[in-house]
This record gives structure tokens, C-alpha cells and sequence, in this order.
């Protein structure tokens, strides 16, 4: 089967990651086994609409941007999804896959951008984790940090430095968590201990708020 549940596909500004600003069409796909206790999807736990790889790709190719980002929820709690990145990527699109990194990555196409947010004890998820996918890093990739506080802080620099991440993937990402920390706190972490992290806030709510589809 080549369908896909599909939440929405919109098009937007990339709000994180090394691409911010950059407009992009988000495919979000339902569905979830994580439940972190500061997620801003929730609506994508459930519901949805099935539909088929060809009609997403053509939906996807009608916006007429080149990046395309596949999000959820879990992506990767679909099968379908890595198909679905691939017949993408063979449309000649640039894309970037979000994932909680909870679920294996070594099957991903190796085209895409893999920006995996690990969870930090704040999450309410850390034991989700699944370490094996920092075996499967290429040097394009990502990795994510949502910091809730000063402990999520010094735990996501040890593990920077237990799996070399700085050296091994294009950016580290450390984004507070929405009303749990301050972004100017954060900042003056990062500044005072000069890491070599990209700090990121989330420009779409900057812009408009907690609006699905934006």
C-alpha cells in the first residue's frame, strides 16, 4: 500500500533547524508513540487522511518551492514514510526529515537531511532515545536539543561531546522549550561556555503563533 495518513501539507517558512527562513512544504504525517510533555503537535497524534504517495508528491510539487520537509508526529512511525522521501528526493527536491530519533534511521535515504531531536530528561521521553542512530549520522544531518532547563542544558553538552557531535553533523541545535525557558537565558549559556551549537528559537511563532499549518 502507497498511502500515507497524512495531517496536512502546507507551505510555510522553515521555522528551525539551518535552513530557518527558507520557504518549504512541510508534509506532516499523523500519528505518534512519544508523548513529550512540551510537544506543539499534538493535533497530529490522530485522525488524519489517508493518501496515496503519487497525490502527496504532485500536492507537493504544485506549491513550486524546492525544499520539502516530512514531519509529524513520528514520521518514521509510518513505513510508508521512507518511500515517500525517496520518490521525493527523486523529484530532485531538497529534503529534510524531523524524527524524535526514537525509531531507527539507518534506513533513510541517505539524500535527506536527517534532523533528529533528542530528548532530554525535561522531555519527558529521555528513555526513548534510541543511541544506535548516531551510527547512521552523515555529515548533512542535524541534531536537536529541546532544552527545559539548566539540567536538560549540561546533559545535551555531555552527550554532544560522548558522540562527537560537533564534528560529526552539519549543525547542533539547542532551542529552548516554549514557556519553560527563556531564549535570552539559553543564550547566555551558549555565549558563556562558547559552544559551537547553532541557538534557535521558532521563527513561525515568532511570526504567527501557535497556528497549525504555519
Amino acid at each position: 500500500m502507497s498511502a500515507l495518513r497524512i495531517t496536512e501539507i502546507f507551505l510555510s517558512l522553515q521555522g528551525e533547524a539551518n535552513t530557518v527562513g527558507r520557504p518549504t512544504v512541510f508534509v506532516r504525517l499523523t500519528g505518534c508513540p512519544l508523548r513529550c510533555q512540551y510537544c506543539d503537535s499534538a493535533y497530529a497524534f490522530s485522525g488524519g487522511e489517508m493518501i496515496e504517495q503519487a497525490d502527496i508528491l504532485q500536492t507537493v510539487k504544485d506549491f513550486g518551492v524546492g525544499h520539502v520537509t516530512v514531519t509529524g508526529g513520528e514520521p518514521l512511525a509510518q513505513p510508508g514514510a521512507l518511500p515517500l522521501m525517496v520518490a521525493l528526493a527523486d523529484a530532485g527536491m531538497s529534503v529534510s526529515l524531523e524524527t524524535s530519533g526514537a525509531l531507527s534511521v539507518a534506513d533513510v535515504d541517505p539524500r535527506v537531511v536527517k534532523v533528529i531531536d533528542l530528548k532530554t530528561p525535561g522531555s519527558a521521553e529521555v528513555q526513548r532515545n534510541l543511541w544506535e542512530n548516531m551510527r547512521c549520522l552523515n555529515a548533512h544531518d542535524q541534531i536537536k536539543f529541546v532544552v527545559c532547563d539548566r539540567a536538560d542544558y549540561d546533559w545535551a553538552r555531555m552527550r554532544c561531546d560522548e558522540y562527537d557531535l560537533y564534528s560529526r553533523v552539519a549543525d547542533v541545535l539547542f532551542s529552548p522549550s516554549h514557556h519553560q525557558l527563556e531564549s535570552r537565558q539559553l543564550a547566555d549559556w551558549i555565549v558563556a561556555d562558547r559552544l559551537p551549537v547553532r541557538m534557535q528559537v521558532q521563527l513561525h511563532k515568532l511570526l504567527w503563533g501557535d497556528i497549525p499549518g504555519r
